[in-house]
């Protein structure tokens, strides 16, 4: 009985010390916990003595993880998670998902592209699941997935975070759209520099577009203007349609539609391809919903993920 309940003991301390190197705060950990302040910050020194070490550095009302708390949190973070999901686990793995939630941060572009299929059919096996689509991207979409809020992400990533675990699952090809008779449409050969007397529209500059094509005109010693900076795929389309600019997309974001309405000219011999997948914190526990969701991602793009 004794060992029992000191293990329970050790559980709720490592509960408390997760909720508080998470949020940064015991005010915020007791809220999350519906414990008080002081049952908090006994755990914590409890758990502190019998490690034998400080797990936080305390400045005034701030606190951060010291080496040693790093450490501890990126160990038990994921056993806490899987105990405290272990009824749903073990449903799961009995055959019943009636129940339970998934929540997933994706972008603008991934919402409206990539996940409706995946998404319809998940509604559509699993509708106990409650499913939230977070609409965040990039910096905040990790804070999101390191700080649990979230399940997983998905999206497009040129640069992997060491405690970041990126899948791709499927790829686009870069073209660049124009108004239907512009000039560039009646270029047989399209090259780079025929583009740089022609306004751009891109993305944010925060965004991943903008780096690329910085990146790739670079290469080629060719200059470039931005006329316009427009949040959104549909928005961009809209702008150029009716001739504010001219500009260098993923041809995900093209229906047939704008295939009739927009000049559009392939780029893959200059762009790389862009691929959208599957974003998760390394050691991070997956939850069945989370699991099963990625194998509908799989099973609705099979063999596209390749990067030409």
């Amino acid at each position: 009985m004794t060992t029992i309940y000191y293990k329970q003991n050790r559980l709720k301390k490592l509960r408390a010390f997760c909720q508080v190197a998470k949020h940064g705060s015991v005010t915020k950990a007791a809220d999350k916990l519906f414990a008080s302040q002081p049952t908090i910050s006994l755990q914590i020194q409890a758990l502190e003595r019998e490690m034998g070490i400080s797990l936080f550095e305390r400045n005034g009302p701030q606190i951060t993880l010291t080496v040693e708390g790093k450490i501890l949190y990126e160990l038990s973070e994921p056993l806490v998670q899987s105990v405290d999901h272990l009824h749903e686990t073990f449903s799961a793995h009995c055959g019943d998902l009636s129940a339970g939630e998934l929540s997933i941060a994706a972008g603008e572009s991934t919402i409206l592209y990539i996940l409706p299929e995946p998404v319809k059919k998940f509604t559509s096996q699993y509708p106990g699941i409650k499913l939230s689509l977070a609409n965040e991207t990039g910096r905040d979409g990790l804070e999101m997935l390191r700080n649990n809020d979230i399940d997983i992400a998905i999206g497009s990533m040129l640069e992997i975070p060491e405690d970041i675990d990126y899948e791709p699952i499927v790829s686009f090809n870069p073209v660049l759209i124009a108004p239907l008779n512009h000039p560039l449409s009646h270029k047989k050969d399209l090259i780079l520099s025929d583009i740089s007397p022609y306004g751009l529209i891109l993305p944010p500059r925060h965004l991943s577009t903008w780096r690329i094509v910085k990146m790739v005109f670079a290469q080629h010693n060719t200059s470039y203007n931005v006329t316009l900076e427009a949040g959104g795929w549909e928005v961009i389309k809209r702008y150029v349609s009716i001739g504010l600019g001219v500009s260098i997309v993923t041809d995900v974001c093209l229906t047939e539609r704008d295939r009739e309405e927009l000049t559009v000219i392939p780029l893959d011999q200059y762009f790389p391809k862009r691929s959208y997948g599957i974003v998760t914190r390394k050691g991070k526990f997956l939850s069945t919903p989370a699991e099963r969701f990625i194998d509908l991602m799989k099973e609705c793009y099979p063999g596209r993920a390749k990067n030409n």
